[in-house]
């Protein structure tokens, strides 16, 4: 296909054919596992010219691998950007995405509805490479710009947060941060592509962890960074874009890579020098991932819209937190943002608190307590013990975490099988807690 091709292919057939162009020698039909570490040169001038990034190729497979290639390309086309970088781990997109744009002395601002493993890589390593992380309120449009200062290069936060579920006013913030000449960052994991593309809301660059969704089956770990390839990095706030560099063959990043710059600094840099790699054969099963992407999310949106209204009309329930229920104060900003559907990802508060969420945990069998989410199976977790434990008391209120906090990421199985287990927990969670009087 054509550059020109692919840009007027709808959602489904980009998941099934973004990115690849078969094999001149074999025309195998699925993407092919480039299962290798290094690349012949042709000779020691088409050497010089790859490592001076004069010619495209591949060297070494911690930069670049044919298979990766072609998963960063689909990610890319099914996110409307321009160009992606996939990496070993959603952390790692975070911090790679974050760090190319900022160096000591420099200032993030994050909306403070964070995964409790990002406000730590925040609030603790950030702070180590000299960068400073300010969180405020991401619904307070006021906070957010009066935290910018001149040394700010991002603004940061989650589509929807985890696992406050805090949708995100994504063009109000990009509004914001666009205003000060500065990129708005989002971590897209929980909406996928197909529910959310942040770029059409103003976002300038898009992080996942392609180990949830993306995966879809709880097999391997990665992460990407996708950019829109419009932001304007010789504004004067990025000089390294700018410089030339003598390792560029004295150009600079913005020459090399022109409107895919961001991309290019970043595999070339902290992707190169961390060596944050992707897997190659992980980048494969990415791949089988995505061409099920849109068929996985809407039975998992299905079946987290009938377990979300088990819930709400459950007795022994105190709360339900799930965007799309009409009682939830974030009902209309979920029909701007996510108008097929809020994920499967929520929360809710049993009643008898902390001792009966516990009991609820311990009580399931069909449920996996684990520590993910995005797969295909039913997970079940109590953040406050387990992927928010590291935060203060403040620290996990601000996050959007309560002791009594139960979170659901909804799988694949039959609705009421899934439904069936969670009522018999919720019985046997409220027979200890009376027991327990």
């Amino acid at each position: 296909m054509t550059k020109k091709e692919e840009t007027t292919l709808n959602f489904d057939t980009i998941a099934l054919h973004g990115g690849q162009v078969m094999d001149s020698v074999t025309r195998s039909r699925a993407v092919p596992l480039y299962q290798t570490t290094s690349y012949g040169f042709e000779d020691t001038e088409h050497a010089a010219s790859l490592f001076k990034m004069e010619k495209e190729g591949y060297v070494y497979s911690r930069n670049a691998n044919p298979t990766n290639a072609v998963l960063e390309k689909r990610l890319a086309q099914l996110e409307g950007g321009n160009g992606a970088f996939a990496v070993s781990s959603g952390q790692a997109a975070i911090s790679i995405a974050l760090l190319t744009l900022a160096k000591a002395g420099d200032e993030i601002v994050a909306t403070n509805a964070l995964y409790g493993g990002t406000y730590n890589l925040f609030s603790v390593t950030f702070p180590r490479f000299g960068v400073k992380v300010k969180f405020v309120d991401g619904r307070d449009p006021a906070a957010v710009a009066s935290a910018i200062t001149d040394k700010t290069k991002a603004v940061f936060t989650e589509t929807i947060g985890n696992p406050g579920l805090q949708i995100a006013d994504l063009k109000v913030l990009s509004e914001i941060a666009h205003e000060q000449g500065i990129p708005l960052v989002v971590d897209s994991t929980f909406t996928t592509p197909y529910l959310q593309k942040p770029l059409e809301f103003g976002a300038d660059i898009v992080v996942h962890s392609i180990t949830k969704f993306v995966g879809g089956h709880g097999t391997s770990i990665g992460g990407a960074i996708i950019d829109s390839g419009k932001f304007p990095w010789d504004n004067g706030k990025y000089p390294e874009f700018t410089v030339k560099k003598p390792s560029l063959n004295n150009r600079s990043y913005l020459e090399v890579g022109g409107s895919n710059a961001l991309i290019v600094k970043a595999r070339f840099e902290l992707g190169h020098d961390l060596g944050a790699s992707l897997s190659p054969f992980n980048g494969w099963l990415f791949i089988q991932g995505l061409e099920s992407l849109s068929l996985r999310v809407r039975q998992h949106v299905s079946n987290a819209e009938k377990v979300a209204a088990f819930l709400a009309a459950n007795e022994h329930v105190a709360w339900v937190n799930y965007p799309t229920l009409k009682d939830n104060p974030q009902y209309e900003l979920a029909k701007t943002y996510l108008p097929k559907g809020a994920g499967s990802i929520f929360t809710f508060g049993i009643k008898g608190g902390l001792e009966a969420g516990k009991r609820f945990i311990n009580s399931v069998n069909l449920l996996s307590h684990v520590a993910n989410v995005g797969d295909s199976k039913t997970l079940v977790i109590h953040p406050a013990s387990t992927t928010h434990s590291r935060l203060l008391p403040e620290e996990q209120v601000e996050a959007g975490v309560t002791p009594e906090q139960i979170r659901l990421s909804i799988g694949l199985e039959d609705i009421e099988d899934i439904i069936n287990d969670i009522d018999q927990a919720l019985e046997a969670a409220v027979k200890y807690s009376e027991a327990s009087k």
